[in-house]
C-alpha cells in the first residue's frame, strides 16, 4: 500500500500539511529546549540541560573557528547554533514512529474545506502525517537557499568590490561561467544531500517494519545508526554554511 502525502491545493499552489505541521513542531521543540536550558542559569551549579547547551555553543564556536577568524565569525554564532539544533531535531523526529491514517475506498477527505490531492488510482488510501521535516526536499532546499543567499548578501555588505572581483579575476574573467555554475550547484548539493540521507533513512525504517521477527533487532540497530547519521548531517550542513559565508566575507588581504 502506497503512503501518500496529505497535500491540499490552494490557488494553484500545493501545500504538504504533514511537512508544515512537522516544521512548526520542530520549531516549538527547539524553542522549548533553548528556553529550558537558559531558564535557571548558574555559574556554580549549572543543570544538565545548561551543560548540554553550553557544549553545543562551544561546538559551534569550534566549527566557526575552523572556517574563519573568530572576530569575523562571532556574529554568525546564533545562526550556526540555530541550524545545528533545528536540523538535528528535524532529523530525529521521524525516527520513533509514524502516524498514518488509512481508509477503504476512494472517497477523498477534506481538510479546512479543501480535498486532499490524490494522484493515480488507489484501492486503499493512506496518508503519512508524521515524518522528519528534512525528509521533504522543499524544506531542505529552502534552508539551503536561505544559507546561500545570506552568504552572498554578507559578502556584498562586507566588501562589495572584493566580492564581485572574485568572479571576474579569480583567476580571470574566462572562469566566470564556472563561478556561476558553482553558485547554482551549492544550494542543490547542500539541500539534496540532507534530504537524500534523511529520506533514505525513513524509507529503510518502512522496509524494516515490514519484516518479520528479525525486524525488531534490525530496527534497534538502524535507529542507532540513524541518530548517528542525523547528527552528522546537522554538523555537515552547519559546517558548509560557515564555509560558504567565510568564502564570501574573508578577503585575501585579511590573511
Amino acid at each position: 500500500m502506497e503512503h501518500l502525502a496529505p497535500i491540499i491545493e490552494i490557488g494553484g499552489i500545493r501545500f504538504d500539511l504533514a511537512a508544515i505541521i512537522m516544521v512548526v513542531l520542530t520549531s516549538l521543540v527547539v524553542f522549548v529546549i533553548a528556553r529550558l536550558a537558559v531558564r535557571n542559569l548558574s555559574v556554580e551549579n549549572p543543570g544538565k540541560l545548561q551543560n548540554f547547551m553550553e557544549w553545543v555553543v562551544e561546538f559551534v564556536q569550534g566549527i566557526i573557528g575552523q572556517t574563519m577568524d573568530w572576530k569575523k565569525g562571532k556574529p554568525y554564532l546564533a545562526l550556526g547554533l540555530t541550524l545545528i539544533l533545528y536540523i538535528f531535531v528535524s532529523n530525529m523526529l521521524g525516527l520513533p514512529f509514524s502516524i498514518i491514517s488509512e481508509q477503504q475506498g476512494n472517497e477523498i477527505p477534506t481538510v479546512f474545506g479543501q480535498e486532499l490531492v490524490v494522484t493515480g488510482v488507489h484501492e486503499h488510501l493512506a496518508w503519512t502525517w508524521w515524518k522528519s521535516p528534512t525528509a521533504d526536499p522543499a524544506m531542505t532546499m529552502a534552508l539551503a537557499l536561505i544559507v546561500i543567499v545570506l552568504s552572498h548578501v554578507q559578502g556584498i555588505r562586507q566588501n562589495a568590490k572584493h566580492y564581485f572581483k572574485h568572479y571576474t579575476s579569480n583567476p580571470n574573467i574566462v572562469f566566470l561561467p564556472i563561478h556561476l555554475i558553482e553558485i547554482v550547484s551549492k544550494p542543490l548539493t547542500l539541500g539534496l544531500r540532507l534530504f537524500g540521507n534523511i529520506f533514505a533513512g525513513e524509507v529503510m525504517i518502512g522496509v524494516i517494519l515490514g519484516m518479520s521477527w528479525i525486524g525488531i533487532p534490525a530496527m534497534m540497530v538502524w535507529q542507532g545508526f540513524s541518530i548517528f547519521v542525523g547528527a552528522i548531517q546537522a554538523f555537515v550542513f552547519t559546517m558548509l554554511t560557515m564555509v560558504y559565508i567565510s568564502q564570501s566575507i574573508v578577503h585575501e588581504e585579511d590573511h
